[in-house]
């Protein structure tokens, strides 16, 4: 049970994130598409920062003397480049979809289309392969927080609470947990969270009373990208072994899902993203989960193929919109480009 959680967690909290990061564009009034896009460059600018400051002398000596406060400290560093390079790359979105006007559904998917390429092209530039790596080590053992850290000896038994959201898990997890909540509780409970989903819904109406309906857009898509850089070096790090290769297996499409499912609603979509974390937990660890414990790995035994494990995440992603678009409500001015002269 204690794996079991551990693992959905892991694929949760990306999904949580980024999904949140879908509803700031669209309570804004921008359609982010490319969300995809985003989490596959702040993936590549999360891990080309851990690569670079693992070179240098200070951090070496850090390392060397087993310092974890260090590499936690590099951990929130890194995800602060990530999501300061996609609330970039998502400024490209904003001035396509805000002062040109353009379609922003093509416009996301032209970033998506862009992404990958562009790292995959860096990548090739920077380590003459496909695949971007940390300089040495690797994620479990250099930034997992162990019950090593807080005094304990390997064979101290923590209790059920301990073992599970304490030893062996990632400070980001906890991190992206608490930004979920701050900033769900900015977007709902604040005046610029009002003013921005007041935009989404009525920007004329908006604008009649003096807010700034661009400056609202532009701020929404801003952060919106952030979220998305930094879910994307969350996803890099906690399951790809930190490696940036240009893929980030379809999570941001899947976000977009959660969004949806969730009803553009923080609360929803944390439960959404839980429940896809679940099967996409179960689509990857199927055979190492012990169900009654008693050692038999009863999802290995069976029969089924493997390819049906890989394929349920995204199987019930398309049957869960199929029963729940219909009764979604989105902002009812997302994508449509704002008109001053239109009342």
């Amino acid at each position: 049970m204690t794996f079991l959680i551990q693992q959905t967690l892991l694929y949760a909290v990306p999904l949580m994130i980024v999904a949140l990061a879908g509803v700031f564009a669209e309570r804004s009034g921008i359609i982010n598409l490319a969300l995809e896009g985003i989490m596959i460059f702040g993936a590549f600018a999360g891990v080309l920062f851990v690569n670079i400051v693992q070179q240098t002398d200070v951090f070496m000596a850090a390392s060397e003397s087993g310092n974890w406060l260090a590499l936690q400290g590099l951990e929130l560093l890194a995800m602060l480049a990530a999501a300061v390079m996609g609330a970039i790359f998502s400024l490209l979105l904003s001035f396509a979809s805000i002062n040109l006007k353009a379609d922003q559904t093509i416009g996301g998917t032209a970033l998506n289309l862009m992404a990958p390429a562009l790292v995959l092209f860096l990548v090739r530039l920077i380590a003459n392969q496909n695949t971007l790596r940390m300089a040495e080590g690797d994620s479990a053992s250099w930034f997992m927080i162990r019950k090593t850290n807080f005094g304990y000896d390997r064979t101290a038994d923590l209790g059920f609470f301990g073992n599970t959201f304490v030893d062996r898990v990632y400070l980001a997890t906890y991190i992206c947990i608490i930004l979920f909540i701050v900033l769900s509780i900015i977007l709902y409970r604040t005046r610029f969270g009002l003013r921005l989903r007041s935009c989404g819904e009525n920007p004329q109406a908006s604008d009649s009373l003096g807010i700034n309906v661009y400056k609202m857009r532009y701020a929404g898509t801003t952060i919106s990208g952030a979220l998305a850089g930094m879910g994307g070096f969350v996803y890099s790090l906690t399951t790809a072994n930190c490696t940036a290769n240009g893929d980030v297996a379809g999570f941001g499409f899947l976000a977009l899902a959660v969004m949806i499912f969730g009803n553009w609603k923080p609360l929803n979509i944390a439960g959404a993203a839980l429940l896809f974390g679940l099967f996409k937990c179960i689509s990857a660890s199927y055979p190492s989960i012990d169900i009654n414990g008693d050692g038999v790995y009863l999802l290995n035994e069976i029969g089924l193929s493997a390819h049906f494990y890989r394929l349920l995440p995204y199987l019930i992603t398309i049957l869960v919109l199929a029963f729940t678009s219909k009764s979604s409500r989105a902002p009812k001015a997302e994508g449509v480009p704002y008109d001053k002269a239109k009342r």
